[in-house]
């Protein structure tokens, strides 16, 4: 297409492109040239994303495709659009698209709210500005022993965080003075702005209100202790309580102890992350407690009452039949760990572990031969040297 610029080139599209299509490649193209999507090539993202609304406001009216289709960017004035002098309802070769019909501000909403969550778009930038907004999350790990997990227990722990202003109780401004509205954007964080695109349109953008920086208020005499913010940096401690049954990297929520929130807006929440050591004795599967347990052969073979060890330090006294083998598992129910916004508990399991002894006197050898001539075993032989 002749001319210095070819819409459906700009948008990437055929010239039989469908609206559907005309409409996804705009909401990509201009996704991609956003400017605050490239801070580091602002000047010419600026450029693009204006060529690619200009694109969309032409392409996406179909009485204006058609004329675009017909006379092209060098129409019969050979001037873009402003070749259409001639035709009655074009204002002499300008054409202002505003927020009473098409308005560029329309086509940033458009794509901003559907592709971005409205993170760019007028009506979020004027929400998040002027309404209340929740505070800063924080985050905090702490360390605990097993035993503590297992049950339970209350951790101090020292956080720097924002906390309102005490002199000024987080309104930014002098005791004595108020915040007031922004005289030029009137509360709303935003004014309008016209720009004049290729000589044949007048676009009108919406942009920060740069006298209160978007916020739509301004403090003319701030506070001398937070210079204005509302808040100040402190050390806080926080008692934060662990639960029984944490597991290790579990997250608790501590529902409003973040960052003081904006407008009247509620706190954030701290978000703490426990980490559980390892025990010498006993280990985590699931809410059962495992370990093992060392028997002598005799207890093994005979039966034995013997004392297992738990987690909050108490023994309970448990009986080993007769005949048990190296690597059998027993359980005590309800010994494990509490399951959390619950009254049941896992099992305490343990493994037993025979033992067969290093070292015997000369008594307790003899005993042992003798019993195995009693079990049909063949007993040791003492080996002789090479010489006799």
């Amino acid at each position: 297409m002749a001319g210095s610029k070819d819409y459906y080139e700009i948008l990437g599209v055929d010239k039989n492109a469908s609206d559907e299509e005309i409409k996804k490649a705009y909401r990509k193209m201009a996704k991609k040239w956003h400017p605050d999507a490239n801070p580091d090539n602002r000047k010419e993202a600026e450029e693009k994303f204006k060529e690619v609304g200009e694109a969309y406001a032409t392409l996406s009216d179909p009485q204006k495709r058609k004329m675009y289709d017909q006379f092209g960017t060098s129409g019969p004035g050979g001037s873009g659009f402003g070749g259409f002098n001639g035709f009655s309802g074009f204002n002499g070769g300008t054409y202002t698209y505003s927020t009473g019909g098409f308005g560029f501000d329309d086509v940033v909403d458009d794509f901003v709210s559907s592709i971005f969550g409205g993170g760019f778009g007028r009506s979020a930038r004027s929400a998040a500005a002027n309404g209340p907004r929740k505070g800063n999350d924080l985050r905090y790990t702490v360390d605990i022993s097993f035993e503590e997990a297992f049950t339970g227990t209350h951790k101090e722990i020292v956080i720097n965080k924002n906390e309102k202003c005490d002199t000024c109780h987080g309104t930014g401004a002098k005791p004595g003075t108020s915040v007031q509205t922004c005289s030029v954007c009137h509360g709303t964080g935003k004014v309008k702005k016209n720009q004049s695109l290729a000589g044949f349109a007048t676009i009108q953008t919406v942009v920060t209100c740069e006298n209160c920086r978007g916020t739509g208020k301004v403090i003319p005499t701030p506070c001398e202790t937070c210079k204005g913010k509302g808040t100040v940096r402190k050390q806080v401690k926080l008692n934060v309580e662990i639960p029984a049954g944490i597991d290790n990297d579990q997250t608790l929520v501590v529902q409003e102890k973040g960052e003081p929130g904006v407008n009247g807006g509620p706190y954030g929440d701290l978000y703490v992350t426990v980490r559980v050591k390892k025990s010498s004795i006993f280990t985590r599967n699931g809410d059962n407690v495992e370990c093992t347990i060392p028997i002598t052969i005799t207890q093994a073979t005979l039966g034995a009452n013997i004392k297992i060890p738990t987690v909050t330090g108490e023994e309970e006294e448990f009986t080993i039949p007769d005949g048990t083998q190296s690597g059998t598992k027993f359980t005590l129910k309800n010994k494990g760990f509490k399951k959390i916004h619950s009254n049941t508990s896992g099992d305490l399991i343990f493994t037993v572990q025979v033992q067969t002894p290093k070292r015997l006197t000369k008594e307790q050898r003899d005993l042992f031969i003798e019993l195995a001539k009693t079990m049909n075993e063949q007993p040791p032989v003492k080996k002789r040297g090479i010489f006799g």
